[in-house]
């Protein structure tokens, strides 16, 4: 049951430490989907480009 007036609410006692980061295998995921992000927004831009190009000349 929920103290009336508590700024906490139900959390009580010792602050939960975080742990210290490891490098894992979701590193290198993410940073491959950025790369990948970035490809294909290149690529896209790129395609648009040559089209425009291609249609107006």
């Amino acid at each position: 049951m929920r103290l009336i007036g508590s700024r906490r609410g139900l959390r009580r006692g010792a602050t939960r430490r975080r742990q210290p980061r490891r490098r894992t295998k979701v590193d290198f995921d993410r940073w491959l989907d950025r790369a990948v992000d970035i490809a294909v927004i290149t690529a896209l831009l790129v395609g648009a480009l040559a089209l425009a190009l291609s249609l107006l000349l």
